[in-house]
């Protein structure tokens, strides 16, 4: 990355263990409440069909909820909005019901397990439950997944001039891939991102490259969860937005590479 990104971020998803929204999350940021740990709660994807509701893992519902969430406080048309969808890994239920069927002697696998392990599943219900034409990207970089994915989603902001959502996530895995991966359970990010500003812009973000170390966050609780889930080192970043405050953050990026993040409020 030669130069810096700059683009509006006009809405915000959230869902994580003890934060089942953006209103209860900032409310948390800003002090106004105590954390209170507790598993994540997934809604249902009422927006999908009946087939595809039934198959729907907890990494499809999640994406769902948080992304719907931050076109609703964008005020965007899901079916007009760009999507990045960047995770760690991939659905970690499904893929532990894989491995258990391979290592049995029954190794028949079903097709919604098999089109269910696929890294752009998530993506995929998204274009079927929002009917979505507009391009769609699917990465990954493992702990720098939610770095990866906004310098991803700024990037087509500011090339092609088009409204972004990104779609930060994460899923558990059971044991005994726990014990390699302990990601503690679901969590996920949605940001909604302009090439200019508009009457519901929330705050201009410029990201550059940056060496500094990553900013933690005083709390306890909510550091062992940005430390813990991939998606949400962007958790620096919201608080700021959560706050209203202007400033520079650093976030976890690709070591010694690290992301420095300027905030204006708008």
């Amino acid at each position: 990355m030669s130069k810096a990104l700059t683009a509006w971020i006009e809405g915000i998803g959230f869902l994580a263990p003890g934060l089942p929204d953006w209103p209860t999350a900032r409310a948390v940021l800003r002090g106004e409440q105590a954390y209170a740990p507790a598993p994540s709660v997934l809604p249902a994807p009422s927006i999908l069909p009946p087939a595809e509701r039934r198959r729907a893992s907890r990494v499809v519902k999640l994406t769902l909820a948080v992304g719907r969430e931050a076109a609703a406080h964008a005020g965007a048309d899901v079916g007009q909005l760009a999507t990045v969808f960047s995770a760690s890994g991939a659905d970690g239920h499904n893929c532990h019901a894989l491995c258990e069927q391979l290592a049995g002697e029954d190794r028949q696998i079903s097709p919604t397990r098999f089109h269910n392990s696929v890294h752009n599943a998530a993506a995929g219900y998204w274009g079927i439950a929002t009917g979505a034409m507009a391009p769609c990207q699917v990465i990954c970089a493992y702990d720098a997944s939610f770095g990866a994915g906004l310098l991803d989603a700024l990037g087509q902001v500011v090339v092609d001039r088009q409204t972004t959502l990104l779609i930060a996530y994460d899923s558990e895995y059971p044991q005994p891939l726990f014990a390699k991966r302990p990601v503690p359970d679901v969590a996920g990010v949605g940001l909604v991102l302009a090439p200019q500003r508009t009457e519901r812009s929330l705050a201009q973000i410029t990201v550059a490259p940056d060496t500094a170390n990553a900013e933690p966050l005083a709390d306890a609780a909510l550091e062992d969860l940005r430390t813990a889930i991939p998606a949400l080192r962007a958790l620096p970043l919201l608080r700021k937005l959560a706050l209203g405050e202007g400033g520079v953050i650093c976030l976890d990026y690709l070591p010694p590479m690290q992301l420095g993040v300027a905030i204006q409020p708008c």
